[in-house]
């Protein structure tokens, strides 16, 4: 097999969460009377954490202090109603368990909160995922790479034998930074070509490429 481990981002690539998401941050917007938000323009705005989704979401010139009072109602609502519309994209749950049962480790590094990530991932994978690693206070977000060495160290992988998953460019600069390959998804939130613009090394279609890719 090329890989021991693989990586995934979680929002866009596991799991499609878009839904929820933009209910939330619109949740924050009424609570503040702002404009809501459309489906694109929430699928455009994530990929580098909550603060960020909810400081694009919130009109141009608002100031920090409400801003992050908006964001503080966004994350105490989604954590309520993370899992509403929230499931796996079709194939992913037989993609990871062809992976589990030819002895490849699995996690997850996501810019999502880390509870809401755990919440996510033990509910609709349960142990086929075998770490997950959310956004803590205090520890870098990707694109740094920190979550995935923290990940290898814990799985005991050296990252000449591990990939990472992704949807968007921030998972393919994560890797890069990283230094190990990216396969892309195209059935997430990003076109085909931002991720070979990022520096996608492979491309996935549907989740069984990821298996050809790795074995």
């Amino acid at each position: 097999m090329k890989y021991d481990a693989v990586i995934f981002d979680l929002d866009g690539t596991l799991t499609d969460t878009l839904g929820d998401l933009k209910n939330s941050v619109n949740h924050a917007m009424r609570e503040f009377g702002f404009p809501e938000r459309t489906l694109d323009e929430v699928r455009l705005f994530v990929g580098n954490g909550v603060k960020r989704l909810v400081d694009l979401s919130v009109p141009e010139n608002t100031d920090s202090e409400t801003a992050a009072k908006c964001l503080a109602v966004f994350k105490e609502y989604y954590k309520n109603n993370s899992l509403v519309e929230t499931k796996p994209y079709n194939g992913i749950i037989s993609m990871l368990e062809a992976l589990k049962s030819n002895g490849i480790k699995t996690a997850v590094v996501t810019n999502k909160m880390h509870e809401a990530a755990e919440d996510i991932v033990g509910l609709l994978f349960g142990e086929i995922i075998d770490i997950t690693v959310g956004q803590v206070d205090g520890v870098a977000q990707k694109p740094q790479p920190d979550g995935i060495n923290f990940v290898l160290k814990k799985l005991g992988v050296s990252k000449e034998k591990a990939v990472y998953v992704g949807d968007s460019e921030v998972d393919c600069i994560t890797a890069k930074n990283a230094g190990i390959p990216c396969i892309g998804v195209t059935w997430g939130f990003r076109d085909k070509s931002v991720l070979l613009e990022n520096g996608a090394d492979y491309i996935a279609d549907i989740p069984e490429d990821i298996v050809k890719y790795v074995m």
